[in-house]
């Protein structure tokens, strides 16, 4: 597809939050300050690492991109530690949720959290101290121009964080039981890309994202090389089961040496 194209698909896609079946899940509807705090407890328990890729930096008082807005719940988690919060998202929706979030906190919302493209972020060279962006980059169809931009807005020894899907991970290898690994990867070439991509990304009417890359380790240094400094963490899992029945509940494994080596999601944490 043509980039153009690409962008007005996602535009319409991610118009639906990203967490809005985790919401329909917990019950939640509406955007009250009690729904939202129901979600983003669910959500943190959910991903109980994602707080850490915060907390590891002092943000009070820096300016700060995020980029992909989602449901909103990390970011106003970045907002509510002091960070000089502003918000990238390509689709409408987002935006109004992290401004609604910011507007609750008190925080100015309308020049600081807008609508647009990762390819060509609309703001000048050298912005911000820090860029946030979990699982966004890899739907934009143009993933080393999104990195580029990255490192463009970031100020000389600013840091990224960034979520990338892993191409090496263990639900791209089986999805029922190791025994059956080899003859499920060939299944899977033969699968369509929509297929695969709705593995990961799918909206309330069942249809994938428009878009989605995968990225190995290696892939990430490349992308990342005009980084001075670039940290790789490997998180997330499926529930395991064999044979229709569950073996290991993704609870236990997402902090296991199985999470680290073979989990769905690369964090990039990458120095200018």
């Amino acid at each position: 597809m043509e980039q153009a194209q690409v962008d007005q698909q996602n535009a319409a896609f991610w118009s639906e939050l990203c967490g809005t079946g985790m919401a329909r899940a917990l019950g939640i509807t509406g955007e009250s300050p009690d729904a939202l705090a129901r979600f983003d407890e669910a959500y943190f328990e959910f991903y109980p690492y994602l707080k850490g890729y915060a907390d590891q930096f002092h943000l009070s008082g820096r300016p700060l991109l995020e980029i992909g807005l989602g449901y909103g719940t990390f970011g106003q988690y970045l907002a509510a530690r002091g960070a000089q919060y502003h918000g990238l998202d390509i689709a409408p929706t987002p935006v109004e949720m992290m401004r609604h979030r910011l507007r609750l906190l008190g925080v100015p919302a309308d020049e600081t959290v807008l609508q647009g493209s990762a390819l060509e972020i609309p703001w000048p060279d050298a912005t911000f101290d820090f860029v946030y962006s979990i699982g966004c980059l890899h739907h934009t169809g143009d993933l080393p121009t999104a990195v580029d931009e990255v490192h463009r807005v970031l100020k000389p020894s600013g840091s990224a964080v960034v979520m990338l899907y892993n191409r090496y991970s263990a639900r791209q290898l089986w999805r029922v039981d190791a025994p059956r690994v080899i003859s499920h990867v060939r299944r899977r070439w033969r699968r369509s890309a929509e297929a695969v991509r709705a593995d990961y990304d799918t909206n309330s009417a069942g249809e994938a994202a428009p878009h989605t890359d995968f990225t190995s380790r290696r892939g990430v240094r490349r992308l990342f090389s005009r980084f001075a400094e670039v940290k790789i963490d490997t998180q997330n899992f499926d529930d395991i089961y064999r044979h229709g029945k569950l073996v290991l509940a993704r609870e236990r494994i997402i902090r296991s040496p199985l999470a680290k080596a073979f989990g769905l999601d690369l964090y990039i944490t990458a120095r200018k």
